[in-house]
């Protein structure tokens, strides 16, 4: 095809559909049905929309928006694909690669710069300019050790902020004028509406990085500048960690050891969002895998993929829901089953049930604590006779941020973050955890039956040994991993 085509090569391949000219058109038509087809074509609308049965309505309907009505044309699929590949050949299609070159030395500033003034992405021609911003973003936050991207609209402009570390860090501020070409973008990439700007919505985004595979958890949100995205970036062989690099203790990590080797019974874990529990009950899952066990898991979303473990997504839009999915896991022989979140009663009651009938059942539960969790599922609604029978223990952590080795230093009594260009200025590079394991011994269970109260529960816990987040990090000061500061701003009112 000699014609022109019409749409940024990235959303043309992504969505299956091509538009072309009139002129494109014409010489199509009249290389298969002579002069009269093209006279005929020269007559046809301004653009005419090529389709297949895997184009999406919602993505004729944003060419549409953009270029007013069009003329549709179904084909076959593998025609309509060969038909892109020939429209866009001289055109250096190959940018919207999903393979991404891992570049060491990414401006982002200098790419920011050079970017045009796009207010849409269907008003280029070519989105290679956007393709590289949203690359370098991807790429910098990798090398950086970014767990979430934010871009964000305002007023007069955008900002883009790393999370790194547990704390955001502003990166750059695009002109407000490409905020919607970026984000168009990114929803192209997690096969998203980009015609629905209204809803909030949700995707995914798989991506090899360097070499690496990532996947990108993508939620947009509309805002009264402009629609927000929040980037979630899950690093596939971040998950293959051990218990011990996590920072468990020797003790911690042999009691807990001895928790998920019991053969029935439910195991907790639990912290706000973004404390490493479901990376700590990977590790877990990673320590009982062996070939004599099935391990089935349901999870929002499946974060890392565990060889030879089952994992089950949640899928609220056909409601394949946790209890829904757990229903089905108890009758597929199961000896081990992962909850990713415990988040209602039913949830809670099916896996009170699966542990009393012989399996081992790990779950995480968003509390302050450990004592807080038990109190959490009695107000939920669980009989506090099933409780006590069930569980078997509770893990609570939190992540404190690990100082810079190359800036760190002593004042004789303790140690300061400084800051220099290894970690940001921010003093802090890493982190690590800090926790506390309350064991569901005959004391905890006496609690649990009268329905005591958090406090009295956590009291029955110290006093069996049990030592608190902070007390745990108090190791981690003496090392000097960590500041009083960044452990009293963690563990909070501990």
């Amino acid at each position: 095809m000699n014609g022109r085509a019409l749409l940024p090569y990235g959303f043309a391949r992504e969505f299956s559909l091509l538009a072309i000219s009139a002129e494109s058109a014409a010489e199509s038509t009249a290389g298969s049905a002579g002069d009269s087809a093209a006279e005929s074509a020269g007559k046809m609308q301004a653009v005419q929309l090529w389709i297949s049965d895997a184009t999406r309505p919602t993505a004729i309907a944003e060419v549409s928006r953009r270029f007013g009505p069009v003329r549709l044309q179904k084909m076959d699929a593998d025609q309509l694909t060969a038909a892109i590949a020939a429209a866009y050949a001289d055109a250096g299609g190959d940018a919207a690669q999903v393979a991404i070159e891992f570049e060491s030395d990414v401006d982002l500033n200098k790419i920011m710069q050079d970017m045009p003034a796009i207010e849409d992405l269907l008003e280029s021609a070519d989105d290679a300019p956007v393709i590289r911003m949203i690359n370098a973003l991807l790429t910098q936050s990798l090398r950086e050790g970014a767990s979430d991207i934010h871009i964000e609209p305002f007023e007069q402009i955008s900002v883009v902020r790393f999370r790194i570390d547990g704390n955001l860090r502003d990166v750059i501020k695009p002109r407000k004028a490409i905020h919607a070409a970026l984000i168009s973008r990114i929803k192209i990439m997690a096969q998203l509406d980009i015609a629905e700007k209204r809803l909030p919505q949700d995707g995914r985004i798989t991506l090899r990085v360097g070499g690496k595979p990532v996947d990108v958890r993508v939620s947009t949100l509309p805002t009264g500048h402009g629609e927000r995205a929040v980037l979630r970036l899950l690093d596939k062989e971040a998950g293959r960690l051990d218990l011990q690099h996590l920072g468990m203790d020797a003790t911690t990590l042999r009691e807990f050891d001895q928790l998920i080797a019991q053969p029935h019974g439910i195991v907790l874990v639990t912290g706000p969002t973004g404390s490493g529990k479901t990376t700590t009950l990977y590790a877990a899952l990673s320590r009982l895998n062996s070939p004599a066990s099935n391990i089935l898991t349901v999870e929002d979303p499946i974060e890392y993929e565990l060889a030879g473990i089952g994992q089950t997504q949640v899928n609220a839009r056909i409601d394949m829901t946790f209890a829904k999915a757990l229903r089905a896991i108890l009758r597929q022989d199961p000896d081990i089953i992962m909850i990713g979140e415990i988040r209602d009663l039913e949830t809670a009651q099916i896996a009170v049930q699966a542990s009393l009938t012989g399996h081992l059942v790990l779950a995480t539960l968003h509390t302050n604590d450990a004592a807080a969790a038990v109190t959490r599922l009695l107000d939920m609604g669980i009989e506090p006779f099933l409780l006590s029978s069930s569980l078997l223990g509770v893990v609570a952590q939190r992540l404190v941020r690990k100082l810079c080795v190359h800036c760190r230093h002593f004042d004789g009594t303790e140690w300061h973050a400084a800051g220099c260009e290894h970690c940001g200025h921010t003093g802090y590079h890493g982190r690590v955890g800090v926790y506390e394991l309350l064991q569901t011994d005959e004391a905890i269970r006496t609690q649990i039956h009268q329905r005591a109260s958090e406090a009295d529960i956590r009291a029955a816990a110290q006093n069996d040994g049990m030592r608190t987040m902070r007390e745990d990090g108090a190791r981690w000061l003496a090392e000097g991993v960590t500041t009083r500061a960044e452990l009293l701003r963690v563990t909070g009112d501990d």
